[in-house]
């Protein structure tokens, strides 16, 4: 138990045996053999590992809850490296244990089921009818789809949002056989994020033929996070059936409705046959030459804000089923920035003054 928690602690913090080693005085293989579960370190090395790792002793001795499905990556994942995947997964496994966790505390545990709808798609127009029969399904209209994490997580899938590392961009897995879990990186733009979230949701969603390759695959799920996004209804409604050009404005404030980037716009009216592709082209090559293929003009869509885990630990340190220690660590933050109140300015009126 002990040694499976080490190594996660130590791909969390991106170190090699040897490193971990060195901070701890003690050999590569000695670190290698607590891992694989061959020794156990004594009282003052465990206290040197906490330390090194940057976790409590407790941490260390507490068995891991949590088994991970092999990972299906977004986007770069030729370009991480071994060590690079281990650190993710560490980041993933850390946080989806802390959140489980003060799930079963507090009996909030929402069970993923499949929708009742037809999901298996023979070519790549019968994703728009999936993606527009699960909005249906899930009673969300054509609306524009705020706050995306919590409406995945409403039913009873788990999102979360990690550091992660370079070129990586989400993933989705299965965590203890039956849990869903779909995982986006921190600090990059709202509507990427969104777009990430949207295509995983597509990868658990989308039935695909066995026959077809990687990049049919990702070429499925792209066009599912658009069109669950921003339903065929809706493109149409929004820029007509056919169009000689894109107004860039026009698909700033697009963006900002939708929550979906200028250039997954473009793609929509591609793929809808609403811009001829020599148009979409030009338009992506004008994105290219300005660098706004990394960094679309104008503000960016805010990040998703995920709270649902921190509401869970408020409620259970309202019901007195954790301590402050405890809900701190499961926040994963310091105790000192446990009470939000301590920054609140509260202004004091007379009975007076209210008369």
């Amino acid at each position: 138990m002990i040694g499976e928690r080490i190594k996660i602690a130590r791909r969390r913090s991106g170190l090699s045996l040897r490193e971990l080693a060195e901070k701890v005085n003690v050999s590569a293989q000695a670190v290698s053999k607590y891992e694989r579960g061959l020794d156990v370190p004594s009282s003052p090395v465990l206290i040197k590992l906490a330390n090194a790792l940057g976790v409590s002793i407790e941490y260390l001795l507490r068995p891991v809850s949590v088994s991970l499905s092999q990972p299906n990556y977004r986007c770069f994942s030729s370009k991480l490296k071994a060590k690079e995947k281990e650190k993710v997964q560490a980041q993933v496994q850390d946080w989806l244990e802390r959140y489980l966790l003060i799930e079963e505390l507090v009996s909030a545990q929402k069970e993923f089921h499949f929708p009742e709808i037809k999901r298996q798609v023979q070519h790549l127009e019968d994703v728009e009818q999936v993606a527009l029969a699960l909005r249906e399904s899930w009673k969300l209209g054509l609306d524009p789809i705020d706050h995306l994490g919590e409406v995945l997580e409403d039913q009873g899938i788990k999102v979360g949002i990690v550091e992660g590392v370079s070129y990586f961009d989400s993933l989705t897995l299965w965590a203890n056989k039956n849990i869903p879990v779909i995982v986006v990186k921190k600090d990059i733009p709202g509507d990427r994020q969104r777009f990430n979230m949207a295509h995983e949701l597509g990868h658990l969603i989308l039935e695909i033929p066995s026959k077809w390759d990687k990049k049919q695959i990702e070429n499925a799920t792209f066009r599912f996070a658009g069109a669950f996004l921003v339903p065929k209804p809706v493109v149409l409604q929004e820029l007509g059936r056919n169009r000689q050009r894109l107004d860039l404005d026009e698909l700033y404030l697009l963006k900002h409705k939708y929550g979906i980037s200028m250039q997954a716009w473009i793609y929509r009216a591609k793929d809808l046959g609403i811009l001829l592709e020599a148009k979409a082209q030009e338009l992506f090559k004008e994105f290219r030459v300005k660098g706004w293929h990394l960094e679309e003009p104008g503000d960016p869509y805010p990040p998703e804000k995920l709270d649902r885990l921190e509401r869970l630990v408020r409620r259970a340190l309202a019901e007195e089923l954790v301590s402050n220690a405890r809900a701190a660590e499961i926040m994963s933050i310091a105790p000192s920035k446990l009470w939000m109140q301590e920054d609140w300015q509260y202004e004091e009126t007379s009975p007076q003054a209210c008369c």
